[in-house]
Formats: C-alpha cells, structure tokens, sequence
C-alpha cells in the first residue's frame, strides 16, 4: 500500500470505451489482479460506470477523462500516475478508431484524424510511460493492433496505415527497451469482438459469424495478463488472436 492507502501497484489502460469492450475488460482484468488501474478515455459516462464495476468487486480504479491525441492530456494522465506513487506493472494503449472509406472518398481530416487516434496517441503514451519503467527497471506494455496492421484491405486503407505505423512504433520500442526490462507487446486481434461495438453497429454480421465465430473478451484479457507474467528469458513480443474457425 502507498501514502494514500491504494495498492502499490497499478496499471494504466486508455482507450476505455463501452462495457463490453476490450478497454473496459482489460481494465477488470488487471484490477481482479490486484492492481490499481488508471483507466483513460473521452467519456465521462462511461469511465464513472466501469469504475463503479471494478469498485463493486473490491478493486480499485481511477477514471480520467482525457484525449489521447492531445499531448497536454496525455501528460496529465501521467502526472496524476506518478503522483499516486505506485508501481507502474502493466500498461495498454488500445484506442482503435476504424472508419471505413475508399480510397478516392478519403479526405485529408479523415486520414489524419484515423492516425492521430491509432498511431499519434501511441507515441505520446509512450514517450509518457517508457520513462516511467525505465526508472523502475520493468513493467508491460501492450499495443492493441488488427488485421490491417499486416495488410490493408478496402474500404480500410487509412485505417490500415495507422495501424501499421503503431505496428513499426512498437517495433521500435521493443528493440530499444527490452534490454532495459520493459516488455513491449503488439497484439494483432484478427476477427471481431463480441463486444458492443459489433453487436450495436453490424448484427447482421455478428450473426452470419455464429457461434464460435467471434473473440471472446474474457479469453483476449487471460491471454494479455499470461504474456505480461511470462519470464524475461522468454518474451513475446507480438502475436495474433483470432476465432479457431477464423479464416487466415
């Protein structure tokens, strides 16, 4: 326990949207863990309910609201992590905007707002965090990635090119900090999610998927928090999750 009487352990997730999303359950994965999450995302709403989840079941959270692509946002989220005192364990940037459009009908707002979100927010979270970990001589990070960060596919061309930029950042923080005791991580989540997102904005294809046919949330956040446990000896640093039935 720290100062304040919180666990002297904590974890950071932005990209916090709806309940049933990976952000939200990545965040009661960590806190049914022990740790004291700081969870970050642009909804007031939604990061007082998840809060009020996790404290039901005896955890600990702290909602910050915050845009991730402004840089004075980002620098205050830390601010109020380090000012907590604990033990920064695991982190995860997993804000993933998607919006599809051809390529001819892509603006210039479009293809830039769609990299700010995926690929910008990334490096700002990160040159926020590394300092952090390097000082402590440890801690995960993890990048959530998709099926675009490999290939780009229309109508997701912009979508892909962020994604695949976040793919090169967390490349280039893995070869340089891994030596150092920070376990950079880049997940590819190759399928949909059976969250809120899928079932609100496309049911139609949530059900031709059928049974089996979706990620699970529970079974992607028991995978992230097994690879955060792995042995230094044995690192991984990206691999991809997908439905068994899921074509590759």
């Amino acid at each position: 326990m720290n100062a304040t009487g919180r666990s002297s352990d904590t974890a950071i997730v932005v990209g916090v949207g709806p309940e049933r999303g990976l952000g939200a359950a990545l965040a009661r994965r960590f806190a049914d863990n022990g740790l004291h999450v700081f969870i970050a995302g642009r909804s007031q709403e939604k990061l007082h309910h998840l809060t009020q989840t996790i404290e039901h079941t005896g955890g600990l959270a702290t909602p910050v609201v915050a845009d991730v692509t402004r840089e004075d946002d980002v620098r205050r989220l830390f601010d109020m992590i380090k000012a907590d005192g604990g033990t920064l364990r695991v982190a995860a940037y997993n804000v993933d905007s998607n919006i599809p459009a051809p390529f001819l009908e892509t603006d210039t707002s479009l293809f830039t707002t769609l990299w700010r979100q995926n690929c910008l927010g990334a490096f700002l979270f990160a040159q926020q965090l590394i300092p952090i970990m390097q000082a402590q001589k440890q801690g995960t990070v993890f990048f959530t990635g998709a099926t675009g960060s490999l290939r780009a596919k229309p109508p997701f061309t912009a979508f892909a090119t962020a994604k695949a930029g976040l793919r090169a950042l967390a490349q280039g923080l893995a070869r340089e900090f891994s030596p150092q005791g920070i376990h950079v991580v880049h997940t590819i989540i190759d399928g949909v999610i059976d969250g809120d997102r899928a079932r609100s904005q496309f049911p139609e294809f949530v059900t031709a998927k059928g049974a089996d046919g979706l990620l699970q949330l529970e079974a992607i956040t028991q995978t992230y928090w097994s690879v955060h446990q792995q042995p230094r000896s044995a690192w991984t640093h990206e691999l991809d999750l997908r439905p068994f039935k899921e074509p590759f």
